[in-house]
């Protein structure tokens, strides 16, 4: 039996949906551990207490479930980095690593400096490599498909004023993605920092698709219930047994990934197959949904485990 501390977000009572899942997802946690026999306590994570509540609760571990800090996807660095400096077990990647990966444009710069596959993409101020195709405008440093909606994909003359749009109404720094139509697999990547295991691969099918709408998974898919993207978006797997060539590429690059960027913990990589098979990353989120009704619970149930088995699993991965 271990004392485990599961630590999440500070989550405000009038949330969006998005932030509200980190306490499903908490709660969750906790109970798998408990019915494990283990200890458990939940805690939000507020830097100016944080060290007096691991000296109050004395964990073994602590299960770092914080996505953002006031709000902000990009501050959660914070927790891994202060449970690091205090000295204190934790699941997940590193702060480095999360801080890297939040970063998308980094990201797909080591991506591409490394030989993987990734979209094309273009930065401001100069929005170098910009043309009259299709781009998907992103948020840089943010997650859970923030301001992806119907109107991120654009053509190219219009990324300057979508993404002067998506700063005036969200704040922070965006950035354009070259728009791939094509196959979308999320995959999930359970493992220690040395390697990792690729659990059974999801494609994520746009089926019933209202015409002239993006396929992407954006905030609708995710968060609203009952929307077309929710009840559009359909999860699929057995690629492994169907096309085994393509299993192994988008296997292999995962495998990659994770030495690139030193992960550990619970990552999941989602990619884009273009029209000529070829697979392509768009993201890397190391700190991915776990709640049960979340693809990497449902990647888990696929490859035989249960959510109390995964929850283990995670929590003993060689937590940093």
């Amino acid at each position: 039996m271990k004392k485990i501390l599961v630590l999440h977000s500070d989550i405000a009572a009038d949330a969006p949906p998005e932030e509200l899942d980190t306490l499903i997802a908490a709660n969750a946690v906790a109970t798998a551990l408990e019915s494990r026999g283990h200890q458990v306590e939940q805690a939000a994570f507020r830097e100016e207490t944080l060290k007096d509540v691991l000296a109050e609760r004395r964990p073994d571990i602590v299960f770092n479930l914080v996505e953002g800090v006031e709000g902000q996807g990009r501050l959660a660095p914070r927790a891994p980095e202060m449970l690091a400096t205090l000295g204190q077990r934790f699941t997940g990647v590193t702060a480095k690593a999360m801080a890297i990966t939040n970063d998308k444009p980094l990201t797909k710069m080591m991506l591409r400096e490394a030989g993987l596959a990734t979209p094309g993409w273009a930065v401001p101020p100069d929005w170098a490599g910009l043309d009259g195709g299709r781009w998907i405008v992103k948020s840089a440093l943010e997650d859970a498909s923030l301001g992806l909606d119907d109107g991120a994909v654009v053509g190219g003359g219009e990324v300057l004023k979508r993404a002067a749009d998506c700063t005036a109404r969200f704040g922070g720094d965006w950035f354009a993605e070259r728009y791939i139509e094509g196959r979308e697999f999320n995959i999930a990547l359970l493992g220690f920092k040395d390697s990792c295991r690729v659990l059974p691969m999801a494609e994520m099918r746009f089926e019933r698709w209202p015409e002239g709408k993006p396929r992407i998974v954006g905030y609708d898919a995710k968060w609203e219930e009952d929307s077309p993207g929710w009840n559009g978006t359909v999860r699929v797997f057995g690629v492994e047994q169907h096309e085994p060539r393509l299993a192994d590429h988008l296997r292999k690059s995962c495998e990659q990934v994770w030495k690139l960027f030193g992960l550990s913990g619970f990552v999941r990589v989602d990619f884009r197959v273009d029209d000529g098979g070829m697979p392509l990353i768009l993201e890397i989120n190391t700190n991915p949904c776990i709640s049960p009704d979340a693809g990497f619970a449902a990647a888990a149930a696929e490859a035989g485990m249960s959510y109390e088995d995964l929850i283990e699993a995670i929590t003993f991965a060689n937590p940093a």
